[in-house]
C-alpha cells in the first residue's frame, strides 16, 4: 500500500505526531507498503523498547524501527507511552542480555529509588488524560502498527484508581491485554488484579522467568477467567521444563501472547542463544500455532548479546527471518 499526499493529509489531520514522524523520515510517508509480520496466520510482533536495546527508546524512534523492519505488531512497555503522554522521564533504560540464573535482588538504595519513582508516577497517572493514549494508538495504527499488549506492573500498594488507569490505558491504545511480571505476592495480588480485569473485560498475561513450572499459572487462572499466561518459552525451557509444546496445547485458550527467545536447558547452562542454537523449540511452537490456528501473538524478545559488528536491530531482523521461515 502506498500513501498519496492526500491520504497522508487525512492521517496527519487525525494524528499530529504521525505527521511529525513521517516528515522526519520520508520512508514512513511513501513506503511501498505497510509493515507486515503476520506469517501463515501467525502474528509475530516484538516487545518494545526492550528488544531494541542500545538504541533510542522513545515512541517515535520505536515506530520508525518497526516500520523499517517490517514488523506490524507490538507489546509495548509503559515508559515510552507514558513519557509521550507527558509523564516524568524514567531513568535510563538498559535492556539487553541478562546472565543465566535468577534475577539479583535489588539493593536497599534501589528499593528506595523505586518507591520514590512509583509515588511520582502514581501522582501523574491519576491526572493523565485518556485522550492522549487514544491519540497514541491512532498514531501507531495509522502507519500500520498494531499494539496488542501494554506492559505495566501493578502491586498491592497501587491504588484502585491506578488499577483502573492500567486497564483504561490498555483499552485506549487499542490493545487486548495488559501484561506484567508474575508477582511474588500471589495469590493476593493476582486475585485483586483478576477482579479489575473482569471489571474492564481485559485479559492479563503474567510473565514468568525461571521460576516457571507447568503449574505456575494455575492458581491465578482459577481466580479469574481474565487471568492468563504471557508465556516465555525461552525462560520456560531454562527453568528445566521439557514439555513446552504440551504446555501450549493444554493452555492455549489462556495464553494471551508468547515471548520468543532461545535458551538452553539448565543442564546445558541455561544461557540465552541466537535463535536455533539453544534448546527452546521456537520453530516447533510457531508451527503448532499455525497448524492449530492459535490466535495469540508470538513476540520477539531479543535477549542474547548481539555479536561483534551487529546490533539489536540487525538481530531482531534475524529473529524475524527465522520465524518467517518456520511458518512458510
Amino acid at each position: 500500500m502506498t500513501y498519496s499526499r492526500r491520504q497522508f493529509g487525512r492521517l496527519a489531520a487525525t494524528s499530529l505526531p504521525l505527521a511529525a514522524a513521517a516528515l522526519s523520515n520520508p520512508r514512513l510517508l511513501f513506503a511501498a507498503e505497510k509493515p507486515n509480520s503476520k506469517f501463515g496466520g501467525v502474528q509475530v510482533g516484538v516487545i518494545t523498547p526492550y528488544s531494541y536495546h542500545g538504541m533510542p527508546n522513545d515512541a517515535k524512534s520505536l515506530l520508525e524501527f518497526m516500520v523499517r523492519d517490517g514488523i506490524n505488531a507490538t507489546e509495548i512497555q509503559a515508559p515510552p507511552v507514558e513519557e509521550w503522554a507527558g509523564a516524568p522521564k524514567t531513568p535510563p533504560f538498559g535492556g539487553g542480555p541478562r546472565p543465566a540464573g535468577p534475577r539479583p535482588k535489588p539493593t536497599p538504595e534501589q528499593i528506595a529509588a523505586q518507591k520514590a519513582r512509583a509515588e511520582e508516577m502514581t501522582k501523574w497517572r491519576l491526572s493523565a488524560p485518556m485522550a492522549k493514549f487514544e491519540e497514541f494508538g491512532r498514531w501507531y495504527k495509522g502507519v500500520g502498527i498494531s499494539i496488542y499488549g501494554f506492559k505495566l506492573q501493578l502491586t498491592m500498594d497501587s491504588s484502585d484508581a491506578e488499577y483502573d488507569y492500567a486497564f483504561n490505558v490498555t483499552k485506549a491504545l487499542g490493545a487486548n491485554q495488559l501484561t506484567m511480571e508474575m508477582p511474588d505476592d500471589m495469590p493476593a495480588l493476582t486475585g485483586k488484579i483478576g477482579k479489575f480485569a473482569e471489571k474492564h473485560k481485559i485479559m492479563v498475561g503474567y510473565h514468568a522467568h525461571t521460576q516457571a513450572l507447568p503449574t505456575t499459572w494455575d492458581e491465578a487462572m482459577s481466580q479469574s477467567p481474565y487471568n492468563g499466561i504471557n508465556l516465555d518459552i525461552g525462560h520456560y525451557t531454562a527453568a528445566g521444563n521439557h514439555d513446552a509444546l504440551a504446555f501450549i496445547k493444554k493452555n492455549h485458550a489462556r495464553i494471551t501472547s508468547m515471548h520468543l527467545k532461545d535458551r538452553k536447558f539448565p543442564e546445558n547452562g541455561g544461557a540465552n542463544m541466537p535463535w536455533g542454537q539453544g534448546d527452546t523449540p521456537i520453530k516447533e511452537a510457531l508451527q503448532l500455532m499455525k497448524k492449530e490456528g492459535y490466535k495469540f501473538p508470538a513476540t520477539i524478545e531479543l535477549e542474547y548479546a548481539p555479536p561483534e559488528g551487529s546490533d539489536s536491530e540487525k538481530e531482531i531482523l534475524k529473529c524475524l527471518a527465522y520465524a518467517k521461515t518456520a511458518l512458510a
